[in-house]
């Protein structure tokens, strides 16, 4: 049995890190960064990000995103490389997929910058690439996994709350998905198989999450740093990053995966369908009735989906679920990893189940 775990050479989260951003870029041993920005933190955070960069006579050269992970646009930013030496990817999950994505081809070192707290890709090796037109294209293995996250609060608490509900979301499926893997003796991402250090940080993760999220979304509704607040977002990004990529996915994301054939699925984030799909999951794993009872309880009590309605996907008929159900069970996803074998009529029952449980 091989066990490998992949994660950041660096994680670094504090107030006002962004400041920083040059001395880290020193550290690593280079001297000109190529920054990849989202349009609006360029509008709202250009200055404190280039400051340390003038007063040090760092070169660097700011590029706006433009909304696309896509080919064309890589190789269009590949062609500005010529003076740099390190890439920085500032923002949403696209940007920093598009950072990672031409660090990959030109194999620079890369920094990545995240500026909401909602999935936990920013620790991954993985970038999804996309067509012009958005949609999905492939996903690209980096070889190596970033050399910094660079995490700055004060940042992440000026995003709406609802990304930080997502990423909640998102973050609590670690705990079952990994469970799931060890159980099943899948591999992971990285090829190799679920340690138990990782199935215990899976599960940090999770206790984190039901013992701050709460506090942790009152602090940022009202704007005020908290110890929980900043626990949660360690927990969204870091813990469930490191835990989804070392500890596998199962039913929650092969279902997720489903959802998003509805048109209607479209207006929630991917964490929100993520949280909806573990229920799902510790229904078909027979999980004890108080247990998703404490789960659904939280959910409702911060805000996450507990039905197909609270997703935004009303008037469903039975044979679009099965649809969904389908679609979920295509081997090429995440279905696989589980150690149960679950069928479509399986995911079917689950859902509709799901929908007439009323706490």
């Amino acid at each position: 049995m091989k066990k490998i775990i992949f994660s950041p050479s660096t994680y670094i989260q504090g107030r006002q890190e962004i400041k920083n951003l040059e001395k880290y870029v020193k550290q690593l041993g280079k001297n000109s960064a190529y920054i990849v920005i989202d349009e609006f933190i360029y509008n709202n955070y250009k200055d404190q990000i280039i400051n340390s960069f003038i007063e040090n006579n760092t070169k660097y050269n700011l590029a706006i995103f433009n909304g696309e992970c896509c080919i064309e646009e890589i190789e269009k930013h590949r062609q500005n490389l010529q003076d740099y030496n390190i890439i920085i990817g500032i923002g949403g999950g696209k940007a920093l997929d598009f950072a990672k994505a031409i660090s990959y081809y030109e194999d620079y070192p890369v920094i990545i910058v995240p500026t909401v707290a909602s999935t936990d890709a920013p620790c991954s090796r993985l970038s999804a690439i996309y067509t012009q037109k958005g949609e999905f294209l492939q996903y690209i293995t980096l070889k190596n996994s970033p050399d910094i996250v660079l995490v700055d609060v004060d940042i992440i608490m000026k995003a709406p709350v609802r990304f930080l509900i997502a990423g909640i979301g998102d973050a609590i499926s670690t705990y079952y998905e990994t469970n799931a893997c060890y159980k099943s003796n899948s591999k992971t991402i990285t090829g190799g198989n679920v340690t138990k250090h990782i199935l215990m940080l899976s599960k940090l993760c999770r206790d984190i999450i039901l013992q701050d999220g709460y506090n942790a979304i009152l602090s940022l509704k009202d704007g005020i740093y908290s110890q929980a607040l900043d626990d949660v977002i360690e927990a969204n990004i870091y813990l469930s990053g490191v835990g989804f990529e070392n500890g596998g996915l199962s039913v929650a994301h092969a279902l997720h995966n489903g959802l998003t054939i509805l048109k209607d699925s479209y207006k929630s984030l991917h964490g929100e369908k993520v949280a909806f799909a573990t229920i799902v999951q510790l229904i078909l794993e027979g999980r004890p009735l108080d247990e998703i009872k404490e789960l659904i309880l939280f959910y409702k009590k911060i805000g996450l989906p507990t039905n197909l309605e609270e997703l935004g996907i009303n008037n469903i008929s039975d044979e679009e679920i099965r649809k969904v159900a389908k679609v979920s069970c295509d081997l090429k996803y995440t279905i696989r990893n589980h150690f149960l074998t679950i069928t479509e009529e399986d995911i079917f029952l689950a859902i509709k189940s799901l929908n007439k449980l009323i706490f």
